[in-house]
């Protein structure tokens, strides 16, 4: 289905062209960011392997830490069948983001596309969902730096002290103004919380036993195959599982700025097969060898020193998620002030004084979620069960 001219107007900017891409992108109109030229940022300059390393890390960083304690409270089998329907129907959904980015270029963000499914109202609702449900992100990703800076220094200072430090750092590194220039730095998270992972993994399979297990005696893994949980431990981890896949949200946004949309399931393909590989491994292999002693966040599974080193490695992929995640509801904001504006692409003191209190904004409100509720296995279920499903299961090819 085509566009109408009621829904550009909607969006208040000009038609363009289905499947638009820019041989120059830095002298070109968009129907999103209007005129980029070499006086501003350059919002439309996202390679493919750029786009993968962001989806990826939207994804990898957060959710993955609490995969085998939701193994334990569902059982392995149970957990890894949940989780590869989780992967099929998310993978689904994200597939139409791009389907329906290049139907309607002037989409930037899911409120968009509400706005073109449901009217206004339903584009209202889903750009408060989006940024609820990034600043929660944001919360919980200072939450789990203050966990790392804790490890490291041997709780040197009281958390609040520390979830202040990663919101001061993720506000400096979130107001890079474009995705091109955040997605070097998401390859670095992504190498970082990898290596981290995989550490821990290691580390948990040559030792005689998980650290918080009896260091006495025999000891055998009590994993379970299947399990019997309560309802409310079931949707608990489910949600914890949810919350894993949930970076659908941001692909409209990370979409909307490569330089190429064609490539988007290219991307889309790579991301989803690197996350889901990975979550059952390490999902499955730390939750054999710890059983219900495993740790949440998992990078506690192995003791005080790996835990330690496994922090020091994982601190960069971690500040990059919280970075990454209060950037998307700030340029969101920022979009919805200055969209149609000459400032949106300038250098201007109103293009800046906006972006940087934009992100600002975002980073203090997270801080205070992540002081307000300072247990990462709580904040993750929390988001998860209440915004997560929402946001990342979404038909958005109703209105193609």
């Amino acid at each position: 289905m085509g566009k109408t001219g009621d829904d550009l107007e909607d969006l208040g900017i000009a038609p363009s062209q289905i499947g638009e891409v820019h041989d120059d992108p830095a002298n070109a109109h968009d129907a999103v960011f209007g005129e980029i030229n070499g006086d501003g940022p350059n919002y439309r300059d996202v390679g493919w392997l750029g786009t993968s390393a962001l989806m990826m890390k939207t994804q990898i960083g957060l959710g993955v830490l609490s995969i085998p304690a939701a193994f334990d409270t569902l059982g392995i089998v149970p957990g890894v069948i949940i989780m590869c329907i989780i992967a099929a129907i998310t993978t689904w959904s994200d597939y139409m983001v791009g389907i329906f980015k290049l139907r309607h270029p002037q989409v930037y963000g899911i409120d968009d596309a509400g706005g073109l499914m449901f009217g206004r109202v339903g584009r209202e609702f889903f750009g408060i969902a989006f940024c609820l449900f990034w600043i929660f992100v944001a919360g919980s990703g200072m939450l789990s730096v203050s966990i790392g800076l804790n490890a490291l220094s041997l709780h040197g200072a009281c958390t609040a002290v520390f979830v202040a430090v990663a919101a001061v750092a993720g506000f400096c590194l979130a107001s890079i103004r474009t995705l091109s220039q955040i997605s070097w730095l998401a390859w670095v998270g992504l190498v970082c919380i990898l290596t981290a992972i995989f550490t821990v993994t290691i580390a948990v399979g040559v030792q005689d036993r998980p650290a918080a297990a009896p260091q006495t005696g025999d000891w055998a893994s009590d994993f379970k195959i299947t399990n019997n949980p309560s309802f409310t431990d079931a949707m608990t981890a489910i949600s914890s599982l949810v919350f894993a896949y949930a970076g659908t949200p941001a692909f409209f946004s990370i979409a909307a700025e490569m330089r190429d949309p064609r490539h988007y399931t290219r991307s889309l393909l790579i991301c989803q097969g690197v996350v889901t590989g990975t979550y059952i491994i390490i999902g499955c292999v730390v939750y054999y060898f710890c059983g219900s002693y495993v740790a949440s966040p998992a990078l506690g599974s192995a003791g005080a020193t790996v835990k330690r080193i496994c922090y020091g490695l994982a601190l960069p992929g971690l500040l990059v998620t919280t970075t990454l995640v209060i950037h998307l509801p700030g340029k969101y904001i920022f979009l919805r002030i200055l969209r149609g504006s000459k400032h949106l692409t300038s250098n201007s003191m109103i293009h800046w004084g906006t972006w940087l209190g934009c992100t600002f904004s975002v980073a203090v409100v997270s801080y205070v979620i992540a002081s307000g509720i300072p247990v990462f296995g709580g904040l993750v279920s929390l988001i998860g069960a209440f915004l997560g499903t929402l946001m990342s299961f979404q038909p958005m090819g109703l209105h193609l």
